[in-house]
């Protein structure tokens, strides 16, 4: 695991987009597992900028999201689906059928499991699997559980997780309890991984994923097992990390 610290979000958000960038540019028909949410906006906003100069080509990349509220349409502002058009992909030249997100309103919640993990396998996995870190350990929408989950599911999200989520709807009592989210089995299968934290808010849960024991209830905790993981993360996020690691500035990113 390489652990690269920012001094603050926007350098965060740059260091990141130069990982994600490098890939695009070197593996033009990549397949990105691509986040939502409060994070990765500064990252997205640097690839835009980037696609604008010329520098990034997406016309060849094939992409697939985490996750997908559940009982939310395609067009329902905060949708997943509607965050990703709103937030980069309207604005960039990647082609509309090689963007994947879980259909929230599939009616049959197994099938639509089955087929995103069918996809991804088609797809020949995911090449580089862009995270953020939820305040209860999630990735994607993988609560905190007795076991991991290998497969993509229906999960019931947590109060905390809701709570958290609120700023994104006019009161809580509209957020969606439950979601579609990626299995750990395909987030782990990842030949990539970028984990993208900030804010010292989340420098608790950083610390227990990094560097405490590997349990289903820190779920981020099992990206120690992957063979390449890549941490962006600003000093606040990092704070109670101190010593815990050798520190990289990440200069050259």
């Amino acid at each position: 695991m390489k652990i690269l610290q920012t001094s603050n979000y926007e350098e965060m958000s740059r260091k990141a987009a130069n990982i994600l960038a490098a890939q695009v540019t070197l593996f033009p028909q990549s397949v990105l597992g691509l986040a939502t949410g409060a994070t990765p906006l500064g990252i997205y906003r640097e690839l835009l900028r980037r696609y604008k100069t010329g520098e990034l080509d997406f016309s060849g990349v094939r992409s697939v999201n985490l996750d997908e509220y559940c009982g939310l349409s395609a067009g329902d502002p905060n949708s997943y689906r509607e965050y990703m058009r709103k937030n980069l992909f309207s604005h960039i030249n990647i082609r509309p059928e090689n963007v994947h997100i879980p259909d929230g309103m599939a009616a049959d919640a197994q099938a639509e499991c089955r087929r995103y993990d069918e996809l991804i396998s088609a797809l020949g996995g995911i090449d580089l699997q862009l995270l953020g870190l939820g305040m209860t350990g999630h990735i994607g929408f993988n609560e905190p559980n007795d076991s991991f989950d290998r497969h993509t599911h229906k999960v019931r999200l947590s109060e905390r997780t809701i709570a958290a989520n609120a700023r994104q709807f006019r009161s809580i009592d509209e957020v969606p309890r439950t979601a579609f989210t990626m299995g750990i089995g395909a987030i782990m299968q990842a030949k990539r991984i970028l984990l993208v934290v900030s804010g010292r808010h989340k420098a608790a849960i950083l610390k227990e994923a990094l560097f405490g024991p590997v349990t289903p209830r820190v779920p981020a905790s099992i990206l120690q097992f992957h063979p390449d993981v890549t941490v962006v993360a600003d000093e606040e996020a990092l704070s109670l990390s101190a010593g815990l690691w050798n520190g990289q500035k990440g200069e050259g990113l």
